[in-house]
């Protein structure tokens, strides 16, 4: 459990993330780049085969009276034949918010970073052959360019998705979202009408809650920043992947959709992490998956916290 404040935060472990090699995660990353700096991988973040330990999980906040979930992680039962390892899952993701003292009826808010596979899963849940809201009392927030460019994918509007490229202003995209994630688990949230769209623009939402624009992973990318008594909690979702990415900042992964905008985001992110004084929440960092971001000669370096 961290405290920022009066809030409270407890990671919810869905599942790790190892299979992939470094130069497949970042595929501009230079190989001597690694071997000249060891320290860019802390301990517990990579293998002596060259694999980047990730994880993936929610951030369960009690926060001014709300219980609150960051992202939702990957989902059980998703068809996902372009994503193997995240195709008809069954992890015991419930089980382990129970264990943290939530049930899915106590959750109030979910917070979006994005709309990608791995963080808008467990919003929905299969019953029978549906897809039914698994958390039935929270109010789901995100970008509304995020689920405007996500229903014109999913509705293949090729007008809509035009629109909604143009007004993220970021050209082109090198790939999209994966396929069914819109249509499988965010979608099925409209009928309860608990669906929020919001323009990231770092306005406060909620009471000490605000969405901070950091797009190029995705359309409309945000980075939530939730402050309490002065101390700031910062969850940068995608903008970094792995701590390595801090050192690297022009490093852009293979699961980002516009990669122009990537480097400009996170170093706007670590620049507000310092000047905030913020505690950072990771999207994929293993082992804690929280930790400081602090300045380092010209550039910056992190720091894990343990709970």
């Amino acid at each position: 459990m961290f405290r920022v404040g009066k809030t409270r935060i407890q990671k919810v472990f869905e599942m790790d993330l190892n299979g992939m090699m470094f130069e497949q995660l970042l595929p501009d990353l230079d190989p001597a780049d690694l071997r000249a700096h060891p320290d860019w991988v802390p301990a517990g973040t990579g293998d002596d085969e060259g694999h980047a330990l990730l994880s993936i999980h929610s951030w369960l906040i009690h926060h001014d009276g709300r219980t609150i979930l960051v992202d939702t992680g990957a989902g059980n039962d998703k068809a996902r034949p372009d994503q193997p390892i995240l195709d008809h899952l069954g992890s015991p993701f419930l089980e382990r918010l129970r264990q943290a003292g939530v049930g899915p009826g106590q959750v109030d808010a979910i917070l979006h970073t994005h709309i990608h596979s791995d963080h808008v899963g467990w919003d929905t849940r299969l019953e029978g052959d549906r897809s039914v809201p698994t958390f039935p009392n929270a109010t789901v927030i995100c970008s509304g360019l995020e689920w405007r460019y996500g229903a014109a994918l999913a509705d293949d509007d090729a007008d809509g998705i035009a629109a909604a490229r143009r007004q993220a202003g970021l050209g082109e995209p090198v790939r999209t979202p994966v396929s069914g994630t819109f249509a499988d688990s965010m979608r099925p949230l409209e009928p309860a009408g608990k669906v929020w769209l919001i323009d990231v623009d770092g306005s406060e939402v909620l009471p000490g809650i605000r969405f901070i624009p950091t797009p190029g992973h995705s359309i409309d990318h945000a980075s939530i920043e939730i402050e309490s008594d002065g101390e700031v909690a910062l969850f940068g979702g995608d903008v970094l992947h792995h701590p390595l990415e801090i050192h690297d900042t022009d490093l852009v992964s293979c699961f980002c959709e516009f990669p122009g905008a990537v480097g400009r985001s996170r170093r706007a992110l670590l620049k507000r992490a310092v000047e905030r004084r913020a505690t950072v929440f990771s999207s994929h960092f293993p082992l804690s998956s929280a930790g400081r971001i602090v300045r380092e000669g010209d550039g910056y370096a992190w720091n894990f916290e343990k709970e």
